[in-house]
């Protein structure tokens, strides 16, 4: 389209133009069915003359309303390029944006720009934004982590989520998409109404489902939602990750219940390292599972509570773990006779601070394995290898291990010249600072100061007892096990927790004493015996003692920990509290040495409504953002429908998050509305009456003053 001033008046007050409509483009595109575009162009330029004839468009009038008319012309022939036909509300809205455009307030973006911005077509439509603000929104659901959409109804807040979800998603940028919304409405009259829990929730959350049908096939939909792959649930149940206030949970100090935990405390991550709790969230009483591994560990949790696991179609597809929660293994866990889903393992040993010890951990090892400790003699040490007995030797100064008979050896103080009085044996002297001093085979155990110190020290204690009373057995065609004896249940444990702390598994079984043979003391037994069989990572020595390492590693070693989920089963009902921890996996270690989360990871995650949540309801949720995820936030701020004095989480967040690296608010108005026209208006009426009228949400505002 080309301008020339007219020849009557100045071309700064007057001026013409005239376009010419390619060939391809049939007018009515152009000027809409009936001349209706061409309608709305003329209302909004009266001070323009506006003419067609065949496919050449004229406009002649004040240069301001020509120039802005050629722009518009210009801009929808760019829509119609791309296909995409022109509407009346599009061309009113373009004319709206060249307009502000034109007074300096405009937007960078052209009207072609946001008309043509696709997000996902999907059963023969193409779902985009249809205002600047829209666009503006999702351009930010784009750079942001956390989006905020606030507006009135009609604006296209959550459609427009759901379908950058969607497309997240069908693009492999997250796992899973979970929907979320308030029930304010049920709250507790939750249980009073009829049917089951989905039956009574289903209808507050049928505006999420049909946004989906809008977006998925039909078909797809029960079996994304049935693998997790999309979620939609109440809040309520979306904070309900938990476990009883009674679980165990490591911290660098040792074993503490998750219920005494505080932000701030150290617990420790599937790493091995200290890794801080961001958040502590009680969640009451829950109906509570007992996950079983077979190895024999196990932890307590609710159904919702979720782990990481992999099955064995994933390991060869070279996929990556997946999270699940705890109701959605559920009579779901053997793929033929085998399991199905795999736990992750430590990556590296747990990583306690130093604690000093008055024994060489190795030395003790090998006395806890085959020492008599009973403190009414000398103490002993019993070994067919003479390397042991000089590897003890070496570990314990001040003492003499001396050959007596047979596989049987004296621990002796060495004796200083000029000693006229008898002093305590060096040995029996730390036995009794351990409390160690007169237990005997049923009752030894490590103590403490060594299962919760450096990995160095704690292998040095496993390499003993395993040297002295453990070995290697091999099997044809089999990885080597690793195998350790004891009559003490608690040593047993204790064996099984260093194993763990290092990154590997444990399996243990009883040998029932009675009707056993006597050995070759002749004497029958007189305890049970407990037998562990110890699997341990690459690159962790089991033995020191030169046979049994040279037969473990000609056997190829121990092959490979592994952990899957043998039983998932009730437990009946406990108080339970739920963690979200610092660690980039957002994994922590829990009864057993298991791993296992809170957060979210990986998903798209849209909450719905947010004005009716409350303050604590909107920082739990906000501090389930797990890594590689995406949450977005939609409400209304005019439509709270919390009990009378409670606060809108939505309003308070505001005055709290503005302003962070990575958190953007999209604000929506009226003009944004893509319903009937007439919905704005009423947008528009109603904000106008609160203004007058010192009101808000139908609250009167000295009542609301008096509130807050």
């Amino acid at each position: 389209m080309t301008q020339t001033p007219t020849a009557h008046t100045p071309a700064r007050e007057q001026a013409r133009a005239q376009f010419t409509v390619p060939a391809q483009h049939p007018m009515v595109t152009v000027l809409g069915s009936g001349d209706a575009l061409l309608r709305v162009i003329e209302r909004a330029f009266p001070a323009a003359d506006i003419h067609v004839r065949g496919n050449e468009i004229s406009a002649a009038g004040d240069a301001r309303e020509v120039a802005l008319v050629q722009r518009l012309f210009d801009e929808m022939m760019l829509v119609l390029r791309t296909g995409q036909p022109m509407t009346e509300d599009a061309v009113e809205r373009s004319i709206a944006m060249l307009r502000a455009s034109e007074n300096g307030d405009g937007p960078e973006e052209t009207p072609a720009e946001v008309l043509t911005q696709n997000i996902l077509s999907s059963r023969g439509r193409t779902i985009r934004p249809k205002t600047l603000n829209q666009k503006r929104y999702v351009d930010a659901i784009d750079k942001h982590t956390i989006v905020f959409g606030i507006g009135p109804a009609g604006t296209g807040k959550t459609y427009l989520a759901m379908a950058k979800a969607v497309q997240a998603l069908q693009a492999k940028q997250v796992n899973r998409i979970i929907l979320t919304r308030p029930a304010v409405e049920a709250g507790e009259r939750l249980g009073f109404l009829p049917g089951t829990l989905y039956e009574k929730i289903d209808p507050y959350l049928r505006p999420l489902y049909d946004a989906l049908h809008d977006m998925l096939d039909p078909e797809s939909i029960p079996k994304l939602m049935a693998a997790g792959t999309i979620e939609v649930a109440p809040l309520a149940y979306m904070r309900g990750r938990a476990q009883p206030i009674f679980t165990n949970v490591l911290t660098p100090d040792g074993w503490r219940p998750i219920g005494d935990l505080e932000v701030g405390d150290l617990v420790v991550g599937s790493n091995g390292e200290p890794t801080p709790v961001l958040g502590v969230y009680p969640q009451g009483e829950k109906d509570i599972y007992r996950v079983t591994a077979q190895d024999g560990s196990w932890t307590l949790c609710c159904g919702e509570h979720l782990w990481t696991v992999r099955t064995a179609s994933d390991k060869r597809r070279d996929k990556p773990w997946r999270v699940l929660e705890t109701q959605e293994m559920i009579g779901n866990l053997r793929a033929a006779h085998a399991r199905r889903y795999e736990l992750p393992m430590l990556t590296a040993p747990v990583s306690f601070p130093e604690r000093d010890v008055p024994m060489a951990p190795y030395a003790l090892g090998l006395l806890l394995g085959d020492g008599c400790l009973t403190g009414s003699t000398t103490p002993s040490f019993s070994t067919e290898d003479r390397e042991l007995a000089e590897a003890l030797e070496s570990a314990l100064p001040g003492v003499a291990v001396r050959h007596r008979s047979g596989p049987d050896y004296v621990l002796n103080r060495i004796k200083a010249p000029g000693d006229v009085v008898t002093l305590e044996n060096p040995v029996t002297r730390v036995l009794r600072e351990l409390d160690l001093l007169r237990t005997r085979s049923h009752t030894k155990f490590v103590p403490n100061d060594y299962l919760y110190n450096t990995a160095d020290v704690r292998l040095a204690v496993l390499q003993g007892l395993l040297d002295s009373d453990g070995g290697p057995v091999t099997q044809s065609d089999r990885s080597c096990r690793i195998q350790f004896s004891t009559a003490s249940i608690i040593l047993r444990d204790d064996i099984i927790a260093l194993v763990q702390s290092l990154g590997g598994v444990a399996y243990t079984r009883r040998r029932p004493a009675e009707g056993r043979k006597q050995g070759t003391a002749l004497a029958a037994h007189r305890y049970d015996t407990h037998v562990v069989e110890i699997r341990l990572p690459e690159g962790i020595e089991p033995f020191r003692l030169t046979r049994k390492r040279d037969k473990y590693h000609a056997a190829g070693g121990g092959g490979r920990p592994m952990r899957f989920i043998d039983s998932i089963e009730p437990a009946g009902r406990e108080e339970t509290v739920c963690i979200q921890v610092a660690a980039e996996d957002s994994l922590y270690v829990t009864q057993d040495y298991l791993l296992t989360h809170n957060t979210l990871n990986d998903a798209f995650i849209i909450l719905d409504e947010a004005q009716n949540t409350s303050p604590e309801q909107m920082k739990m949720f906000l501090t389930r953002l797990g890594f590689e995820s995406k949450i977005v936030i939609t409400g209304d701020v005019t439509q709270v429908d919390l009990p009378s004095g409670t606060k809108s989480g939505l309003r308070q967040v505001q005055d709290i998050l503005e302003g962070l690296d990575d958190v953007h608010f999209s604000r929506l108005s009226s003009a944004d509305v893509v319903r009937h026209k007439l919905v704005g208006r009423i947008v528009d009426a109603y904000e106008k009456y609160d203004n007058e009228h010192g009101t808000e949400n139908g609250t009167h505002k000295g009542a609301r003053d008096k509130r807050k």
